[in-house]
C-alpha cells in the first residue's frame, strides 16, 4: 500500500462481490470508486472486500469483515445497541455510592482506556480514515449501523456521485438539477437531533421536528422544479431554433476526453480537466474552421456505471441534446482496460431515451497512450471506429473532414426562388445551406443551394408563405 498524501483526508473503500459479478468487474468497480473518491478530495487508505450472496441487512458486511474495517478506522467493530439505558432510582443510587467510594464501573473503565491517547505517542500515530465509502446503494439504517461500528462517516456510491456533481455544477440549470437530486438523496437520511423526538412543532395534532424539516425539504424541491422547468422551456426553444441545423453531440463515459475533443474541434475554451465529471453543463459551439452550412458541436455530461436515477432524470435536457442531434460521436478512452464496459453503459443510457436510433460514429480516443501493438489490435477489433488523439492536430483535422463528408452524403442540390418582397429572409438560406450560385430575374433571387432535405423543405415553406 502506498503512503497516502497527508494533505488529503483518508477514506476506506467497501465492496461486496455479489453472485454473477466477475472478479475483473468487481475490481474495476472498486478502481472506479477510488477515482470518484479521489475526485471528491479523499485519499484511499485501504479497501475491504467480501464475497456474499447479498449485502448484510444490518451493516453491509459480515461480522469478520466488519471487525476488519473497524480495525482500520478505529471503531468498535460491532453495532452497539441503540436502546436507551433504562433509568431507575436504584441504579442512580448505586452509581452515586460507587462514585463516593472512588470506584468506577467496568463500562467507564473501558471507555477511559479507549479514550486514552497515550500522551505524546498520539502525535506520531498514523491517521485514521474518517470516511467509509460503500460501492453500493445502501439504506439509511445500514449507513447508521456502519457509522456506529466504525466511528467514521459513511457514504454510498450514489452519495459520492451526488456530492461530486454538487461541487462541479456551475450554470444555474446544472445547480438546480444537482440540488434536486441532492435533496432527494438527503430526505430519507435525515435524522432526529438529540432530544428533538420529544419536541413537537406545528398546529393541530402536532408535527415532530423531523417531519417538519422533511416537509420543508419537499417544498424546496417543488420550488426548484418550477424554476428548472422555466429554464428548460427556454432551452427547448433554443434547441427548436437549431432543429434544422447540423448538430453533432459528443457522448461517452466520464473522463473519456470529450471536452478535449470539443476544444480541438471548435477552438473554444471549454473546461478540460483530468477528473471525473469535470463537465456538467452542455456547451454548444460551431465547428472551426466554420463550414457552410454551419455545423454545431455539443459537449455533454459524461456517464458512469450505476449513475443514480435522480441524476439521469435531472439531466434529461443534456440527454435531449443527444436525442435531437444529427450525429452522435461516441467517445471512449481506448487506453482504459474497461473501455468496452464503459461504452456499453453509454449506449444503454442513450437507448433508454431512444437516442440509439441517431446515426453515430465510434471514436477511440487517447490512442497516443497505447503502444503500436495495442493500437493495431484495437483497430482490428473495431474496424469501423476512428482511432485518434484529441491532442494530435492531424487526427482532429481528419475527424473534422470525416464529419463533413458524413453530412455531404445526405445533402442534395436544389434551386430556391426568393421573391423581392422576402429578401430579408435570404440570410436564413446562408445559415442553413451552402449557396452555390445566385442570380436575379423579374421573379426575384434564384439561389442554387446544397443542404439537407429537411432544411430545404423548411426554407421552401418560409418563401412560399
Amino acid at each position: 500500500m502506498s503512503n497516502p498524501s497527508p494533505a488529503r483526508p483518508l477514506a476506506v473503500l467497501v465492496g461486496v462481490q455479489l453472485p454473477g459479478v466477475s472478479d475483473v468487474d468487481h475490481e474495476a468497480d472498486l478502481a472506479e470508486l477510488g477515482r470518484l473518491v479521489h475526485t471528491l478530495g479523499f485519499e484511499v487508505a485501504a479497501t475491504v472486500s467480501q464475497k456474499r450472496d447479498a449485502l448484510a441487512a444490518a451493516a453491509v458486511l459480515g461480522e469478520g469483515k466488519l471487525k476488519e474495517l473497524a480495525d482500520i478506522t478505529g471503531g468498535k467493530g460491532y453495532v452497539p445497541s441503540a436502546a436507551k439505558e433504562r433509568k431507575s432510582k436504584a441504579r442512580d443510587r448505586w452509581k452515586a455510592e460507587a462514585e463516593a467510594a472512588g470506584d468506577a464501573s467496568p463500562d467507564s473503565e473501558r471507555e477511559l482506556d479507549e479514550d486514552s491517547d497515550g500522551g505524546d505517542e498520539n502525535d506520531t500515530a498514523p491517521r485514521k480514515p474518517t470516511m467509509v465509502i460503500v460501492d453500493h446503494d445502501i439504506t439509511p439504517s445500514q449507513a447508521r449501523n456502519l457509522e456506529r461500528a466504525t466511528g467514521a462517516e459513511v457514504l454510498d456510491r450514489t452519495g459520492v456521485i451526488v456530492d461530486i456533481f454538487h461541487r462541479h455544477a456551475h450554470s444555474r440549470e446544472a445547480r438546480l438539477q444537482v440540488e434536486i437530486a441532492r435533496l432527494n438523496y438527503v430526505v430519507p437520511r435525515m435524522r432526529e437531533s438529540a432530544g428533538s423526538s420529544e419536541r413537537q412543532r406545528g398546529r393541530g395534532a402536532g408535527e415532530a421536528a423531523l417531519e417538519l424539516d422533511r416537509r420543508k425539504v419537499r417544498d424546496r424541491i417543488a420550488e426548484l422544479r418550477e424554476e428548472l422547468a422555466a429554464i428548460l422551456k427556454q432551452q427547448a426553444n433554443r434547441r427548436s431554433a437549431r432543429r434544422d441545423q447540423l448538430r453533432v453531440a459528443l457522448v461517452g463515459y466520464t473522463n473519456a476526453g470529450k471536452s478535449s475533443l470539443m476544444r480541438a474541434l471548435t477552438g473554444s475554451e471549454v473546461l478540460v480537466a483530468d477528473k471525473l465529471f469535470a463537465t456538467l453543463d452542455t456547451t454548444v459551439r460551431a465547428l472551426h474552421p466554420p463550414t457552410k452550412p454551419r455545423l454545431l458541436v455539443s459537449d455533454t455530461v459524461g456517464f458512469i456505471k450505476k449513475l443514480p436515477h435522480d441524476l439521469v432524470a435531472s439531466f434529461r435536457s443534456t440527454l435531449d441534446e443527444a436525442l435531437e442531434a444529427s450525429l452522435l460521436l461516441y467517445v471512449v478512452d481506448a487506453s482504459d482496460p474497461t473501455y468496452e464496459a464503459q461504452l456499453d453503459v453509454t449506449r444503454s443510457v442513450l437507448a433508454e431515451i431512444g437516442a440509439d436510433a441517431v446515426p453515430s460514429m465510434l471514436l477511440l480516443n487517447k490512442v497516443d497512450r497505447l503502444d503500436d501493438d495495442a493500437r493495431r489490435t484495437l483497430v482490428r477489433r473495431h474496424r469501423d471506429a476512428i482511432a485518434l488523439s484529441a491532442h494530435d492536430p492531424k487526427d482532429v483535422a481528419a475527424l473534422r473532414q470525416t464529419i463533413i463528408d458524413h453530412f455531404e452524403e445526405a445533402m442534395i442540390d436544389e434551386e430556391l426562388i426568393v421573391p423581392y418582397a422576402k429578401q430579408s429572409h435570404v440570410s436564413e438560406i446562408y445559415e442553413s445551406a451552402r449557396v452555390i450560385s445566385e442570380d436575379y430575374d423579374e421573379s426575384g433571387a434564384r439561389l442554387r443551394v446544397r443542404a439537407l432535405p429537411a432544411a430545404i423543405a423548411r426554407l421552401r415553406r418560409v418563401f412560399a408563405a
